[in-house]
């Protein structure tokens, strides 16, 4: 296991609070106004067109990109305490882009232990099978697809503004969004003090990882990966494969998580995150068991990478478990150490 050194953080931005007037209350003042604390918008016009506030904790901000000219929700956590200035960590879901049942706060009890964090949990409500990537061209099945733009360039300048945050920011994701969180930090070698990933194929430019893409985008989701990055010998593949540009990843906190594909402690009926019934069962035990097999295979793959580049990450290669939620939601536990200690808290 490769150990993560400490690194070094960014200074906070302030300005937004101290122009709210926020004192020693603990009362959050968007969730009061149900307003952000400016009028945010991106460099290249991107905007908030609408805040939603479900409850104390919880809202949605309904963001118009001008990359994609579509408008995406963004749910977000706020932190129990926002008399300070906090953290972002932007949390992404599987395949299926949140806009399913297979979300984090759908499928596991992660909010409730991000509870006394202080930290804001910002999560797109889209991009189903897009690996949250720039696409080469519009899909007839899936649109235009910019959501590397999208997550690096138009929503980080509106959260950390309209939630006064202090511009430190983590990134977490499952399956194939467990891939994009190491395209997003490698794009933008900056915007991420952490990043966290559970049961990714991380390769993408060789046949085993344009194997993987295909079978999100095309068996699952229907499009075509031409559109997405061109036909098999095309460069976008190289261009966007965080095996081959990890070097890019050097003085960033780094937690990697993979089971063996063998049946675990959460592969049983009546384990609370295995699918129902004997059939859901069957299903979580031989995909998910092949499946995590194959993810586990490339995650040794970015292991020897980032050893023979001398970047350090804390890999946790479990002995068994499919890919499945029960084991996302311990892995996100056991990671909690690497992503604060990049946030700083």
């Amino acid at each position: 296991m490769f150990r993560v050194a400490g690194i070094a953080v960014t200074g906070v931005v302030t300005a937004c609070f101290l122009l709210t007037g926020v004192g020693a209350s603990t009362a959050d003042p968007i969730i009061d106004s149900g307003k952000l604390l400016t009028d945010a918008t991106s460099p290249n016009g991107s905007y908030v067109e609408e805040v939603k506030v479900e409850d104390d904790r919880n809202f949605t901000i309904n963001v118009h990109s001008a990359a994609m000219d579509h408008t995406i929700p963004v749910t977000v956590y706020r932190p129990k305490d926002t008399t300070a200035p906090r953290p972002t960590l932007y949390l992404l879901n599987g395949a299926g882009g949140g806009v399913d049942e297979a979300t984090w706060k759908k499928r596991t009890d992660i909010y409730d232990f991000l509870d006394d964090k202080n930290v804001n949990v910002v999560s797109p409500v889209g991009g189903a099978w897009s690996y949250y990537t720039d696409w080469k061209q519009s899909d007839p099945r899936l649109g235009l697809n910019k959501w590397k733009t999208f997550l690096t360039e138009e929503l980080p300048p509106i959260i950390d503004a309209g939630l006064g945050t202090n511009g430190k920011n983590a990134i977490a994701g499952i399956s194939s969004s467990a891939t994009s969180v190491f395209n997003l930090a490698e794009s933008k070698p900056d915007l991420y003090k952490s990043v966290a990933s559970y049961s990714g194929c991380v390769q993408t430019a060789d046949p085993i990882g344009q194997q993987f893409v295909r079978l999100t985008v095309e068996t699952w989701g229907g499009a075509d990966t031409v559109n997405m990055y061109g036909p098999p010998n095309d460069p976008m593949w190289a261009a966007n494969d965080p095996v081959i540009h990890a070097d890019k990843l050097r003085g960033t906190a780094l937690y990697v998580s993979a089971g063996s594909g063998l049946p675990g402690v959460h592969d049983r009926l009546g384990d609370p995150h295995a699918l129902p019934g004997t059939d859901g069962l069957f299903d979580q035990i031989t995909v998910g068991g092949s499946i995590e097999a194959a993810v586990n295979y490339c995650t040794h793959n970015l292991a020897n990478r980032l050893n023979q580049l001398a970047i350090p990450a804390t890999f946790n290669f479990r002995p068994a478990g499919t890919h499945s939620w029960g084991y996302w939601e311990d892995d996100f536990k056991n990671s909690w150490p690497v992503i604060a200690g990049g946030l700083g808290i």
